[in-house]
């Protein structure tokens, strides 16, 4: 059964004028069942304009884009998983910009339209910024996540400021609760969980152009700004706030530690954790009713707005042609993220399309959070040089837990960015 369509106005125009049909190549991570929803798009945007897609998904796609750019046999347009990849290709003259009117349109049709704008934008082989990205398909790490009947039974409700959560984190220690269940462990990788809640707390104490200039390293990863976001995270892993005391955050699995909110009696109240983590939840928990999450809020006394910290895949012109700007143009329109909203597993910032759409409430209750956005991040440590990102960080984070003061651990991990340059 095909998809019903409207035509938008570049398609539109597209047809009226004649323009002849070409193919189109398209490369990206996306594998089963992502690989068939893509399917299902390209069609639409084949049947609008006589186009013909053809896309390839890999494992290795990161490795395989950069090689197939410097041998000249890039496809049209390539899906990029991090920004800092399209980046690097976009500084060696890989990348076409892409039309000037897509800035505009971006900050009026994407939630927080300025920070995709942003995202989107590199440096050019001489230096000056253009926009090269269009995302497609966002990420929300900004939850907490809980059991709806724990606290309905001792009549908790939703916080709607930091200080709330603070306060609502000091009122479960008085009566006896243990407040959070928080878990870096995931082998090789153990400490990435840590890295995320300093990241939102950075966005939560102190300005977007802050975090930038520390994911940039313009800002020393040892600066006062960046330790205070630090001790934020300090305060929750207090040996009363959290599941097993501070000594346990470490050891404990990032997978297990959710777990706390549904044993009897409850481990802990609350886990801030991405819009994944539902996966790791016990067999047959309903999310919705015996989980659900709310925004991990911002200070009220901070005039920061709400900002929101995920991940996201842009697609960018990697080898230019007119039906690959005509692609672009397609996804802009509702209906081409519409078609993914309705099989889940997709959050877009796009203000136009028709939430009714989405699969269930649980994906139309994340994406009001990141329509909500005044600012989005992407993961800070996906963006920083590995050593850092995935390395010293990780491991800094790790060594905190474990006594280190943010200052002596924060001046190891410059030293590490250091000793890359």
């Amino acid at each position: 059964m095909k998809t019903a369509f409207y035509l938008g106005a570049a398609t539109a125009a597209l047809i009226a004028g004649g323009a002849q049909a070409d193919q189109i190549t398209v490369a990206g991570p996306w594998l089963s069942p992502e690989q068939e929803v893509v399917r299902e798009i390209f069609d639409v945007f084949e049947e609008r304009t006589g186009h013909e897609v053809s896309y390839v998904g890999s494992d290795s796609f990161e490795q395989q884009i950069v090689v197939d750019a410097e041998a000249g046999a890039a496809p049209n347009l390539a899906v990029f998983p991090q920004p800092g990849l399209a980046a690097d290709l976009a500084s060696r003259g890989f990348l076409t910009p892409l039309k000037p009117d897509m800035s505009a349109w971006v900050k009026d049709n994407y939630a927080a339209g300025q920070s995709w704008v942003d995202l989107g934008s590199f440096a050019d082989k001489n230096g000056d910024s253009q926009h090269y990205g269009m995302f497609f398909r966002v990420d929300l790490k900004s939850l907490v996540w809980y059991s709806p009947e724990n606290f309905e039974d001792a009549g908790y409700e939703i916080p709607e400021s930091m200080e709330d959560l603070k306060a609502l984190t000091e009122q479960m220690v008085a009566d006896g609760v243990t407040p959070w269940c928080i878990g870096l462990g995931s082998g090789a990788a153990t400490g990435w969980p840590a890295t995320d809640w300093v990241e939102d707390l950075m966005l939560r104490t102190q300005s977007p152009a802050d975090y930038d200039a520390w994911v940039a390293n313009d800002m020393k990863f040892n600066d006062p700004k960046v330790i205070e976001a630090i001790e934020e995270f300090g305060w929750f892993i207090q040996d009363a706030n959290v599941a097993g005391g501070t000594g346990a955050v470490a050891t404990t699995d990032f997978r297990d530690s959710p777990k706390g909110l549904f044993s009897s009696p409850p481990q802990c109240m609350m886990h801030r954790q991405a819009s994944f983590i539902p996966a790791f939840f016990p067999e047959g928990t309903e999310v919705g009713v015996d989980a659900d999450f709310f925004y991990f809020p911002s200070y009220a006394d901070k005039d920061l707005g709400n900002p929101v910290l995920g991940a996201g895949t842009l697609f960018a012109i990697t080898n230019e042609s007119d039906a690959a700007h005509e692609l672009i143009a397609f996804l802009q329109e509702p209906i081409a993220h519409e078609i993914w909203m309705s099989k889940g597993g997709f959050l877009t910032p796009h203000k136009g399309v028709d939430t009714s759409k989405f699969v269930d409430d649980t994906s139309r209750k994340m994406n009001e959070i990141l329509l909500g956005a005044t600012t989005f991040r992407f993961d800070g440590s996906d963006l920083m040089p590995g050593g850092v990102g995935a390395g010293s960080f990780w491991t800094g984070m790790v060594d905190y837990t474990g006594g280190k003061s943010a200052e002596e651990v924060t001046t190891e991990i410059q030293n590490s960015w250091d000793a890359l340059k």
